[in-house]
């Protein structure tokens, strides 16, 4: 069954949904484009051309070409402040949606949505293509092998000095909102563990060409007695990590090292005397699903298999809304300077 889609919010985010489905057979043979929305109707035109889909309706009201159209999904590539709307109105016309993250622009309205899809009978999921990459799922299934022991730490380093241009830069709190989701995320999905609560300091370094909290440092408590901490800025020139952060994962008998790229380091307690004890250096497996590693075709072929098969999705909003709930405890920590309960 071919499923026929609407993709509203045309911009440089949505060309990448585009390339990630035609570069996977499967997705190509599963989606057919049928509609295009944006409020600026060259742009929308613009990427149909860039990508050869013709037979397209293109318009700037979502109603009327869910309406003509008919589709069984809808792709919401919009900015955070039209999500809640979009994602109603995909709903309203008996839509499957998948989202960008962030999946709301508070708790409150991420649980409004999550009610919405309930009522609906409709998946609601979000796109955390960081979670589907070979590296985090190498990680995840390395810390289930119990081959460092129990996990006692998660720490990441995030530094880039990134020059988007637009509505990036006019956001409050664009580290935290924007993009530490991404790390928050895979974290909690490493870990396998509940975030209890947080500390967090977010400043808007000198230099910043960003409106507001360009950096932050955080500390949460996650259950089981395990803590996650989180060093970032996104102007920070001179040495950039890699966009999946810099990770350093503790157990109670080793350690591991990623560079967020290919560089994986570890090493398991070997010996028993000794003021450092003896290491033994351990293999990171491969990931179990190569399937799973492809990011945001990885996202949305999930999705698409939850809709075929009844299944809930990895990424559901009613589960992602944590990683969510991460960030603005964050950013009210941030505020208040205080530790806050998640």
């Amino acid at each position: 069954m071919i499923l026929r889609a609407v993709l509203c919010g045309c911009g440089a985010m949505a060309k990448g949904w585009l390339k990630a489905i035609a570069a996977n057979r499967e997705l190509q043979s599963s989606i057919r484009i049928v509609g295009f929305v944006d409020v600026n109707i060259d742009a929308a035109r613009a990427l149909a051309r860039e990508f050869d889909i013709a037979d397209v309706i293109i318009d700037s009201d979502l109603d009327a070409v869910l309406s003509e159209t008919k589709p069984d999904l809808l792709f919401d590539i919009v900015v955070p402040t039209a999500r809640h709307e979009v994602v109603a109105a995909g709903f309203r016309h008996g839509c499957h949606v998948l989202s960008e993250k962030p999946m709301a622009t508070s708790l409150a309205a991420g649980r409004e949505l999550i009610r919405l899809a309930g009522e609906a009978g409709k998946i609601h999921a979000v796109v955390q293509n960081r979670r589907f990459i070979s590296g985090v799922r190498r990680i995840r299934r390395f810390v289930e092998s119990g081959a460092i022991g129990k996990l006692t730490g998660l720490h990441c380093d995030f530094f880039i000095g990134a020059h988007f241009g637009g509505f990036r830069e006019e956001m409050d709190n664009v580290l935290l909102l924007d993009m530490a989701i991404h790390t928050f995320d895979a974290a909690r999905f490493i870990a396998d563990k509940t975030p209890l609560a947080v500390y967090c300091h977010e400043s808007n370094p000198r230099g910043s060409w960003y409106a507001h909290g360009a950096a932050a440092n955080a500390i949460f408590e996650l259950s089981d007695d395990v803590t996650f901490t989180y060093r970032g800025s996104w102007c920070a020139e001179g040495a950039n990590t890699s966009w999946e952060s810099q990770w350093r994962i503790i157990g109670t008998e080793g350690t591991l090292l990623w560079d967020g790229a290919e560089s994986f380091q570890a090493n398991r307690v070997a010996g028993s005397e000794g003021f450092f004890r003896e290491l033994l250096p351990i293999e990171v497996p491969e990931p179990a699903d190569r399937a799973e590693t492809h990011g945001h075709a990885s996202v949305i072929a999930d999705f698409v298999a939850a809709i075929r098969s009844g299944k809930k999705p990895e990424t559901a909003s009613d589960d992602n809304i944590n990683s969510l709930a991460m960030v603005f405890a964050a950013i009210e920590s941030a505020r208040t300077r205080q530790r806050v309960t998640i």
